[in-house]
């Protein structure tokens, strides 16, 4: 099956999506600051999943699983603080928070499963 068919790969990208459907409602001045950020770690999710499943050690795709799932984390902060800011709704925040949600959960299932069968 193509990565990209993958239910975790298809969330991770719907999560891509939504943030960057976001991001035009933000300062100006935050342009090159939290705006920057955001994208970074959001794109940086479904980048390391593909990176990560197209090596061909299992090590080396938890590898990029667990990049992946600390840049979530890192997202989870950055839209709260957006959030406390007023840059995005509590509705926009609430959206994008169940689909991180959803995404983490599945990230850490499937790091949980490749560590299992390396044991």
């Amino acid at each position: 099956m193509d990565i990209l068919q993958k239910p975790l790969m298809q969330r991770a990208d719907q999560l891509a999506h939504a943030v960057y459907d976001i991001l035009p409602s933000f300062p100006a001045e935050e342009k090159f600051g939290i705006v920057s950020q955001i994208r970074r770690a959001v794109i940086s999710i479904p980048s390391n999943i593909i990176e990560g499943y197209a090596r061909t050690k299992s090590g080396t795709f938890v590898y990029h699983l667990e990049v992946s799932y600390g840049s979530l984390m890192e997202l989870k902060y950055q839209l709260f603080f957006s959030c406390k800011r007023g840059y995005i709704s509590a509705l926009e925040y609430q959206r994008c928070w169940n689909l991180m949600d959803e995404v983490g959960r599945m990230l850490w299932k499937s790091i949980d499963t490749m560590k299992s069968k390396r044991t």
